[in-house]
């Protein structure tokens, strides 16, 4: 009798669900009527997050450079006169090469060719770090700097009712001298002492010396010193080639017996052959 009652009452009983269940389906319920809930329409009306990398400094320099190798190497615009530069160096050191070293070689020393090789690889490493390499451009103003000259600007003529720009000098105290510093207009900055605006390449540079075209950029506090080394060793790599060959024509005028005989044995006789035949 009570295994029957038993077994009654727990096939009717329904389980009834607990105070904590009843708790957490209130809170799921409550959180997802605060979702918004979006109804997309058009699908190309959808704004989508942009994932391009912002551009680099040197993408978006104000100046009139090139940029090469991912911002590694600044010129200027105009390069025509560089290359000649390049192609002079390399096409005298090379007819030097190919006849005057293999003699001499022979003939005088085994060093004039090593020191040759030096020389030249010398200049023209100077040559492209000078070329290359960032002459010491001044940033220009941020936006920030420009719109507090231009506050100056309303400001001084508020006070005059005319129109007057800032002033082109600016005085400050540097190891206890009075030093003026020049406005530049363009780049919207005082430039530091002996600084200049260079109107090719369109920036200020620190130190400014000048522009140099042979080397396709400008002379600046970081190439000066390339360009000094480049300078002095194209002089040391010119005074080596003629050097050697006056040496060459020498021995070889002392060896053929005439002046004459001796140039077909350099790059002189190609010249000579076609004035002979004009």
């Amino acid at each position: 009798m009570n295994v029957g009652q038993e077994s009654g009452a727990g096939n009717g009983s329904t389980t009834h669900p607990s105070q904590q269940q009843i708790a957490v389906e209130k809170t799921a319920e409550a959180l997802a009527c605060q979702l918004p809930t979006t109804q997309v329409s058009d699908p190309k009306s959808t704004n989508y997050i942009s994932l391009e990398m912002p551009k680099r400094k040197w993408e978006v320099f104000p100046g009139r450079n090139h940029f090469y190798c991912d911002g590694r190497i600044m010129m200027a615009r105009q390069k025509g006169i560089f290359y000649l530069t390049l192609g002079l160096i390399v096409v005298t050191s090379g007819l030097f090469f190919a006849f005057d070293c293999v003699y001499l070689w022979e003939k005088v020393s085994e060093a004039i060719p090593v020191i040759g090789v030096l020389l030249f690889l010398f200049v023209i490493s100077t040559l492209l770090r000078t070329s290359f390499s960032d002459p010491g451009v001044i940033p220009r103003a941020s936006a920030e700097e420009e719109a507090a000259t231009e506050r100056q600007i309303e400001a001084q003529t508020q006070q005059t009712g005319t129109y007057r720009p800032p002033s082109r000098f600016k005085e400050v105290v540097i190891n206890g001298q009075n030093i003026k510093l020049k406005y530049c207009f363009t780049c919207k900055i005082f430039r530091p002492p002996r600084s200049s605006h260079c109107s090719l390449c369109d920036n200020c540079v620190e130190n400014f010396d000048h522009h140099c075209p042979w080397v396709g950029n400008c002379v600046g506090k970081r190439n000066y010193r390339f360009f000094y080394l480049f300078i002095v060793s194209t002089t040391i790599l010119s005074i080596f080639v003629f050097a050697c060959n006056v040496t060459h024509l020498v021995l070889r005028s002392q060896e053929e017996g005439s002046f004459l005989e001796a140039i077909k044995y350099t790059p002189a006789r190609y010249p000579l052959l076609i004035s002979i035949k004009i």
